[in-house]
């Protein structure tokens, strides 16, 4: 099964316990680092912030029932965990959710002669994100390679 697939059909099977759990399901990646697989779970609450008493909460529910459905065919190691102050940026929700904040962008192929934007996001459209760093600049985004807050502590 590729990757994508695979990932469609564990956030599928997660959504509901996420849910249950009032967590919103933030993103879902199943990655191979150093050899070794990795499913990583990030969830969100809209009131106050995820404790490692959520994550642990989670990930106990999602161990039990990745095991009975066994979606995955190879080993990996089940990583649940915040999307943390410098959380990227994956899908319009989260685009939206965040007009108004410092971001950073890295692009595939340049835009306005650079590859590195850091600015205010100040709108999405379907096909694009407007970022401000002094000025309006529009931004593809089939030329995203990586979209993040810039979270400052």
């Amino acid at each position: 099964m590729q990757r994508e697939g695979l990932v469609e059909k564990v956030s599928a099977l997660v959504q509901p316990i996420a849910d249950e759990l009032n967590y919103e399901l933030y993103y879902v990646e199943y990655v191979k680092e150093s050899g070794e697989n990795f499913l990583r779970i990030y969830i969100d609450k809209e009131e106050g912030s995820i404790s490692l008493t959520d994550c642990e909460t989670l990930s106990r529910r999602v161990s039990t029932m990745l095991d009975e459905e066994d979606p995955i065919p190879d080993s990996y190691y089940l990583e649940v965990s915040s999307p943390g102050l410098n959380r990227g940026l994956y899908n319009d929700k989260h685009y939206n959710r965040f007009v108004g904040r410092e971001v950073e962008i890295k692009l595939s192929g340049a835009v306005n002669g650079s590859k590195n934007f850091n600015g205010i996001l100040k709108g999405v459209t379907e096909d694009s994100i407007i970022i401000n760093n002094g000025e309006d600049v529009t931004i593809p985004k089939n030329k995203i390679k990586k979209a993040n807050l810039d979270g400052e502590i």
